[in-house]
């Protein structure tokens, strides 16, 4: 059974009439769409749960998360076929790069650069975010911006560094007409909150500005090669570092783990190991370097985790990114061999 269908189902017998109750109710996320499709699934599921349970129809309230390359063109469609449930949309990043290249990365027009450079004021990310406020908004629906990944620490200079970027984020997406946002660590909510509260005063939301200026075409959303080019080696390297890391807190059962100022999930693993597979692949960077580089950041790995399993995260990571041909995701590998428990013939 899917666990997507398992989790659904067990929050929603356990938790949806006691959210009603309580004055809330069955709110869900919806990530990793690719199509129309997948949302009237998801609108049938609504509708069939909601039935069994005896809740009235359209109670039921999901936001989806448009972060694959397809969905940014299905966006409306998507919303259409989720309109008795759906709170809106919601701009992805890595997720969207990531798809980005799974779709086109055999393609050199989409060669990508290091993912710094990469940020939501590039063109193409740029057409995405702002279709996706006039989609929402033209069907009266909730666009939500995208998250900041800064994580304050101890450093008085790097955090002011840190809410500095975020305030700039935020301020992109409340002039832009966004409705809210959500940041990776409780101690941003207050920027974020300061910003959208200076754009939206008392209002609860700007569903009232319709970006009926917005025009965006299909080539505008896959305009890459407006900022494409080769990596730098500090973004190979850093994409390599990143990657194990990821990996190292994976297999100790952590989702999410903070890693060089940034709140990283599996999204950042997967655009890190996907940017290295696309890069080898046109032969931007070679396998030398790349192996070279694995070595110091295993290295230096081992140094900084003792308790990582060295051997397994390099394999995992050689498997999934160094590969001839890219796996689309890395998770699926990682649970057949790490992840399932089994037993010895004949035990």
């Amino acid at each position: 059974m899917p666990a997507a269908l398992v989790d659904f189902g067990l929050y929603f017998f356990h938790c949806a009439q006691r959210q009603i109750d309580a004055g809330h109710g069955p709110y869900f996320y919806l990530p990793k769409l690719e199509n129309r499709y997948e949302a009237r699934l998801w609108n049938d599921i609504f509708v069939m749960a909601q039935e069994l349970l005896g809740i009235p129809r359209g109670t039921v309230r999901a936001t989806v998360l448009i972060e694959t390359i397809t969905a940014a063109f299905e966006m409306e469609e998507i919303l259409h076929e989720l309109r008795e449930h759906s709170a809106g949309l919601n701009a992805g990043r890595w997720d969207y790069l990531f798809s980005l290249i799974k779709t086109f990365g055999h393609r050199t027009d989409f060669l990508l650069p290091d993912r710094a450079k990469v940020t939501m004021t590039a063109p193409f990310m740029r057409a995405y975010t702002e279709l996706l406020v006039r989609t929402c908004h033209k069907r009266g629906a909730h666009a939500i911006g995208g998250m900041a990944a800064q994580v304050p620490g101890k450093d008085p200079a790097a955090n002011e560094a840190a809410r500095a970027k975020v305030r700039l984020d935020k301020e992109r997406e409340a002039e832009d007409g966004f409705d809210g946002s959500w940041v990776a660590h409780p101690g941003l909510v207050s920027v974020c909150r300061e910003v959208f509260g200076g754009v939206l005063g008392e209002r609860p939301h700007q569903l009232d500005r319709t970006r009926d200026d917005v025009e965006v075409t299909a080539a505008d959303l896959l305009s890459v090669r407006r900022i494409s080019g080769p990596p730098t080696a500090e973004g190979v390297r850093t994409n390599i570092a990143v990657t194990l890391r990821y990996f190292a807190a994976w297999l100790r059962g952590q989702g999410a783990v903070a890693l060089f100022g940034l709140m990283e999930d599996a999204a950042t693993a997967e655009i890190a190991r996907v940017q290295i597979w696309q890069w080898l692949r046109h032969r931007v960077i070679d396998r030398e370097t790349v192996s070279g580089l694995l070595d110091d950041e295993v290295a230096a790995l081992g140094a900084e985790y003792p308790w990582a399993p060295i051997d397994e995260i390099r394999a995992l990571f050689e498997r999934t990114a160094m590969a001839g041909e890219l796996p689309l995701f890395l998770t699926p590998d990682a649970y057949t061999r790490h992840l399932v428990k089994r037993t010895e013939a004949g035990a």
